[in-house]
């Protein structure tokens, strides 16, 4: 409902409208819009976690988000910079990684964005020992119509978030809009 309801569609407005109310009617069932901590909000949330149902079908029928791109900064110590996104062995993982950065994106809680995105980094610094400081930047990719796909215009990517990590002293100074 939620990719119907917000995204660029193929589909007639009715059906978008009636997904749009379906989205808000579904969200007011599964206690979405009660406070975090709210306890029917936990028991549904802790329920839809351990039943696995949470995510719906992404594993069998994945959609392909791309809505959203981390880039990675490289700092070296000799003052050169290097850019890298995340990789991935495989089209499976591409899958993960592109479903992952969708996640992040929509994330409405700052802290556990930054965890996600440091979990990220981590794998990069692992890949670049030497490197002294990465900056993680977040943006919000989209794509251009079939038209004007067709006269040349490509993806554009909007800033979200950056963020700076350190690994002497373990932290991560987030950057918004």
């Amino acid at each position: 409902m939620r990719v119907v309801a917000e995204g660029p569609t193929i589909l007639p407005v009715s059906v978008k409208n009636f997904s749009h109310k379906a989205e808000k009617a579904l969200s007011t069932a599964l206690g979405q819009n009660l406070t975090a901590s709210n306890p029917a909000r936990e028991a549904l949330a802790t329920y839809l976690h351990v039943a696995g149902i949470e995510t719906g079908y992404n594993y069998f029928a994945p959609n392909v988000p791309g809505g959203y791109k981390l880039v990675f900064e490289l700092h070296y110590p000799d003052g050169r910079v290097e850019y890298e996104l995340p990789s991935v062995s495989s089209a499976a993982a591409g899958l993960r990684i592109a479903g992952l950065l969708d996640t992040i994106g929509r994330t409405p809680y700052d802290g556990l964005r930054e965890i996600l995105v440091k979990t990220l980094a981590r794998s990069v610094w692992r890949e670049h020992p030497d490197v002294k400081n990465v900056r993680a930047i977040l943006g919000s990719v989209t794509l251009p119509s079939i038209g004007e796909f067709e006269k040349g215009k490509r993806e554009s990517c909007e800033f979200l978030y950056a963020y700076d990590f350190s690994l002497e002293n373990e932290t991560a100074t987030p950057r918004d809009r």
